[in-house]
């Protein structure tokens, strides 16, 4: 199992939310390159990264700093924000980045992912963020009407090989992640899971394997220091893939 350690950025800083709330956004890093690095030291092949601001608005905004994390970090980067055409999705896989995850085209343009699953087959990623187990879109800012499990399914037809699965409640909480939904979504696709939204310590790690999950991001866990991304990895019986 992967562990991806997080960073989110808003206005070109590093932050986390709670429950995707912008206004709660409050730095927890002073440089993206050094926490990276400090992420590549303890182990990490893998770093997810979060445009914000792209998430927000629709549209790319720190791209710079994100190919510079790629370019110079040795972690292979995931990113997701504000990706919602084949242009932006060209424009990050052809400049560096390992792995794109498209969030609320999922739900708008289900066609564009599957013209680029077939395009680049597991270097895309959708993400796949609930509420009460309905899909948010927009930054989390809206909620449709389609269940996870449902397009879960969904995208496993078009070709999708991973799936980030986030419960929005939980998100930046530190209150344990969502294993009830985690597992049903496990059970319902042959995708590989990542867990996002939650995780507080080597307990959420450890319930995750147990699950067979494919992957799991850790975000506010690692800058409180309730776990430690070395055991984690550790744990998870990380591999360089």
């Amino acid at each position: 199992m992967i562990i991806l350690p997080a960073i989110d950025i808003k206005d070109g800083c590093c932050v986390r939310l709670r429950k995707g709330d912008f206004s709660t956004a409050h730095k927890v890093a002073e440089d993206a390159g050094e926490t990276a690095a400090s992420f590549l030291a303890a182990g990490a092949r893998w770093i997810h990264m979060v445009d914000l601001d792209g998430a927000k608005e629709g549209e790319v905004k720190n791209a710079p700093l994100f190919l510079e994390i790629a370019r110079t970090s040795g972690l292979k980067v995931e990113l997701g924000g504000g990706i919602r055409d084949r242009k932006t999705i060209e424009y990050y896989l052809e400049n560096g980045i390992s792995r794109v995850i498209l969030g609320s085209i999922a739900v708008k343009n289900p066609a564009l992912v599957r013209e680029a699953a077939a395009a680049y087959g597991d270097r895309i990623a959708v993400g796949i963020d609930a509420k009460e187990g309905m899909v948010a879109t927009e930054g989390w800012l809206d909620t449709s009407s389609v269940g996870y499990l449902d397009l879960a399914k969904e995208m496993e037809r078009a070709g999708v090989k991973t799936i980030i699965f986030t419960d929005i409640s939980r998100d930046g909480m530190l209150g344990g992640l969502n294993l009830e939904q985690l597992a049903a979504l496990e059970n319902a696709v042959s995708c590989n899971i990542i867990a996002s939204g939650g995780v507080r310590d080597l307990r959420d790690i450890e319930a995750c394997a147990c699950l067979g999950l494919h992957g799991v991001i850790c975000g506010k866990a690692l800058y409180t220091g309730s776990l430690s991304l070395r055991e984690a990895i550790e744990t998870a019986g990380d591999q360089p893939c």
